[in-house]
């Protein structure tokens, strides 16, 4: 399908409106109708994550449940960056965000789908976006896997993570198509392989099930970790489950911090011992470190004081401005009582609340406070040395 002026136009009127009434409303046009609303829900669908491609009317879009298993532009840009200027094949097209970003700077990328609505998608995209390096290939990945003869720089792939019932799946081997099965195959075909999996993968378990990894990167967009990255190079000596480890977060800005670590480095370190008071600041590491266990380098290299093992909060009497993760200004610190309760609910209205290692949940703790959410104050439930629970008020930092 083409987009023509009178979609193009329906397009524009219909921008805000809600797709499913606009599906019950009988609209009569010279045009698909059905494809048009699907261009709209899709449109709708990306635009926090891919505002680029949502503005450019000439896109088009081959399903919806396309723009929900793409990557977000600032994912897609930062494994940009990561990628050699050689050539490259991404195994498992999709909606083609980050081929389109790899094209970039790769000298020549290949684009393999099995979906042929997917391809002619991927085929006028590419065309309108100037991407003229970008092969696309109608295929089933393992058949064009089987069955390639060339060599290249990088592969990367993105197994499907939905099983029967769409059940999402995390296991690696699970997923489809089989990447454990696949990677001795990928391996005589290039240099280095890329995978991407769930960010609610188990990084030690994936491991100790692919020793050939050589790097992870653990990446995540205003502080919501969105993707594990497997890196395995072929000239690059066995780490022996042993790599490094990337914390990345990239905030609204395109201000990317990065927290490397190794795994060894965290299991050879004894545990803090458990605070027994509060010092002046707060520090709560950014989801990627969180995700990824590195829970005693980042107080080693910070010079900062765990709460508790579980708590996973830190604290100092020293501001850390470049610390990876949010930072927080404490007012008070109070033992979790019914008083207690009753005292802050009165003086705090409206609270940001989260509970780290404490035996409520939030939503429950905001009832019994009878606060709103939001406003300049955090509160933070959690648990001290000797299972002191304490509720800790605080302020986001003001300082640069």
């Amino acid at each position: 399908m083409k987009y023509t002026k009178s979609i193009r136009d329906f397009l524009v009127e219909y921008a805000d409106a809600d797709t499913n009434r606009l599906r019950l409303m009988n609209i009569q046009a010279e045009f698909d109708v059905a494809w048009a609303i699907l261009q709209i829900e899709a449109r709708k669908k990306i635009q926090r994550k891919l505002p680029t491609w949502a503005s450019n009317m000439d896109l088009i879009f081959p399903s919806v449940l396309s723009t929900e298993q793409c990557s977000s532009e600032q994912t897609a840009q930062y494994k940009q960056r990561l990628i050699s200027p050689g050539n490259l094949a991404d195994l498992t097209g999709g909606l083609g965000i980050d081929t389109y970003y790899f094209s970039q700077k790769a000298s020549q990328v290949v684009y393999v789908e099995r979906m042929a609505e997917y391809c002619q998608a991927a085929r006028s995209n590419f065309k309108n976006l100037g991407a003229d390096n970008i092969t696309v290939v109608e295929d089933d990945c393992i058949h064009f896997v089987q069955n390639n003869t060339h060599r290249f720089d990088t592969i990367y792939i993105d197994p499907a993570r939905r099983g029967s019932g769409n059940k999402r799946i995390f296991a690696l081997a699970e997923c489809e198509p089989n990447v454990v099965e696949l990677l001795p195959t990928l391996l005589q075909q290039a240099r280095r392989i890329v995978i991407k999996v769930s960010p609610m993968a188990d990084i030690s378990a994936i491991l100790a099930l692919l020793p050939e990894i050589t790097e992870v990167h653990v990446v995540s967009v205003r502080n919501e970790c969105k993707e594990v990255l497997l890196f395995i190079d072929s000239t690059l000596l066995p780490t022996d489950n042993n790599p490094m480890i990337y914390c990345v977060n990239i905030e609204a800005t395109g201000d990317t911090s990065v927290f490397p670590f190794r795994m060894s480095e965290e299991k050879q370190q004894p545990h803090s011992t458990p605070c027994e008071k509060i010092s002046r600041y707060l520090y709560e590491p950014n989801s990627s470190i969180l995700k990824a266990g590195a829970y005693k380098v980042v107080a080693l290299k910070y010079g900062i004081a765990k709460l508790q093992i579980n708590s996973h909060l830190y604290t100092s009497d020293v501001y850390i401005p470049d610390f990876p993760g949010r930072k927080f200004e404490v007012i008070e610190a109070l033992d979790f009582n019914t008083k207690i309760i009753k005292a802050v609910g009165k003086q705090y209205p409206c609270l940001n609340l989260s509970t780290r290692n404490f035996p409520m949940a939030a939503v429950e703790l905001q009832k019994r406070l009878k606060c709103k959410d939001g406003g300049d104050f955090y509160l933070f439930a959690t648990t001290l040395a000797g299972d002191r629970k304490i509720l800790i008020i605080t302020k986001k930092t003001t300082i640069v």
